[in-house]
C-alpha cells in the first residue's frame, strides 16, 4: 500500500462497511453475520450461497443489499423446467431477418439464484461460466457481464425430493457457504412489527459500482506475512484425509477435504476482514474470521461423521 490514493481508500473502507451494513439494519432485523459475510465477498469479487429455510428474508436482504450499493439486481426463480437460455438468454430473428441476442436476466450487477439446487445440472453449469469468466457464451459469440458481478445462490435444507444437489464442481466456485438461522424471540417479535404495519422502510444507496470495484482492488493490496501464508496451507492440508499433513479428525470424519482455492479465498477474505476492522494487515485471528464460510461446503463428511452427528463446524473447531 503505496498509493496515497490506496491509503486514503483502505482508511474509508472501515467506515463505508459500517455504514452499509447500517442501511441494510434499517431493513433486515439481525443476521449481522450474514451480512458481513455477503459484504466479505462482495469486495473479494466473490460468490455465496445461502442455506435456510423459507421465510428468513433472503431475498429481502439480497435486494436490500443491492439498493444500498445502487446496483442492478435480478431474482431467477430456479424450477425443474428451467432452460439454461432462460439465464443467459437466447438469439432471435429480428425484422431484418437477423440474428439478435436477447440478454437473460444474468445480465445484472447482482443475481439472486434462487433454490439453486431446484434446477438440473444442465442449467446449474450454465451460471457456472458466468460465476468463473464474467462472460457468457451464445450462438458461438462471447458476451461480457457487467461489473461488478456477484451470484447469491440459496437452498433449501429440508425439502430434498426433486432437487438436484449441486455437485462438487460447482460448489466450489462460491467463496462462501452461509447458514441462516432463526431470529431469537427479541428479533422476531420486531420483525413482526416492522412488517405489518402501513409503513415501508426504505434504504440510502452508500455505495456506487465504481467504489466498490475500487474497493475490491485496494483489498487485494493489503499485505500478508509468510507466517499467515503458511498458516492458511497447513490449515487446508489438515482438512485432508489421509494426507502427509492430515489432521486426526480429517481421518476419521472426512470423505475429502479442501482443494487450493479454498486457501485463496481464506487469505482474501481475510485480507477484507482486516480492512473492515481497521487494520492495515492480516492476521491469524483474520483467518479465523472467515474459516467456517470458506471450509465448510469444501469439506465432506463421511458416514461415520452423519452416523455420529459430528458436524462440519466440530470437525473444523477442532483441526485450529
Amino acid at each position: 500500500m503505496t498509493n496515497s490514493n490506496t491509503i486514503e481508500l483502505a482508511t474509508e473502507f472501515g467506515s463505508k462497511v459500517n455504514k452499509l451494513k447500517s442501511e441494510v439494519g434499517k431493513v433486515i432485523v439481525g443476521q449481522e453475520q450474514i451480512v458481513t459475510a455477503l459484504v466479505n465477498a462482495i469486495f473479494c469479487h466473490g460468490h455465496v450461497l445461502m442455506v435456510g429455510v423459507p421465510g428468513l428474508a433472503k431475498t429481502l436482504l439480497v435486494k436490500t443489499l443491492a439498493d444500498s450499493m445502487s446496483l442492478d439486481f435480478n431474482r431467477i426463480q430456479f424450477t425443474p423446467d428451467l432452460m439454461p437460455s432462460d439465464i443467459i438468454g437466447s438469439e432471435i430473428l429480428d425484422e431484418n431477418r437477423q440474428f439478435k441476442f436477447i440478454q437473460g436476466p444474468v445480465f445484472a450487477n447482482l443475481i439472486l439464484a434462487d433454490e439453486i439446487n431446484r434446477t438440473p445440472p444442465k442449467t446449474q453449469s450454465a451460471l457456472l461460466e458466468a460465476m468463473q469468466e464474467r462472460q457468457v457464451t451464445a450462438g458461438g459469440r462471447v458476451y461480457q457481464l457487467n461489473e461488478p458481478f456477484f451470484v447469491l445462490a440459496t437452498q433449501n435444507p429440508i425439502e430434498q425430493e426433486g432437487t438436484y444437489p449441486l455437485p462438487e464442481a460447482q460448489l466450489d466456485r462460491f467463496m462462501y457457504q452461509v447458514l441462516l438461522d432463526y431470529p431469537s424471540f427479541d428479533q422476531e417479535v420486531q420483525i413482526l412489527k416492522q412488517t405489518t404495519g402501513s409503513d415501508k422502510t426504505s434504504v440510502t444507496p452508500v455505495l456506487s459500482a465504481e467504489d466498490i470495484l475500487a474497493f475490491q482492488k485496494v483489498v487485494r493490496q493489503v499485505p500478508v506475512t509468510d507466517n499467515v501464508f503458511e498458516y492458511v496451507v497447513k490449515l487446508v492440508q489438515k482438512t485432508r484425509p489421509n494426507t502427509t499433513g492430515a489432521h486426526e479428525m480429517a481421518n476419521k470424519y472426512l470423505s475429502y477435504g479442501a482443494g487450493p482455492r479454498a486457501g485463496q479465498n481464506l487469505i482474501l477474505g481475510a485480507k477484507c476482514n482486516a480492512l473492515m476492522n481497521g487494520k492495515f494487515s492480516v492476521d491469524i485471528e483474520d483467518i479465523h474470521a472467515v474459516m467456517n464460510w470458506v471450509l465448510s461446503h469444501r469439506v465432506v463428511r463421511n458416514f461415520k461423521a452423519e452416523a455420529e452427528g459430528i458436524s462440519t463446524a466440530n470437525i473444523i473447531a477442532k483441526m485450529i
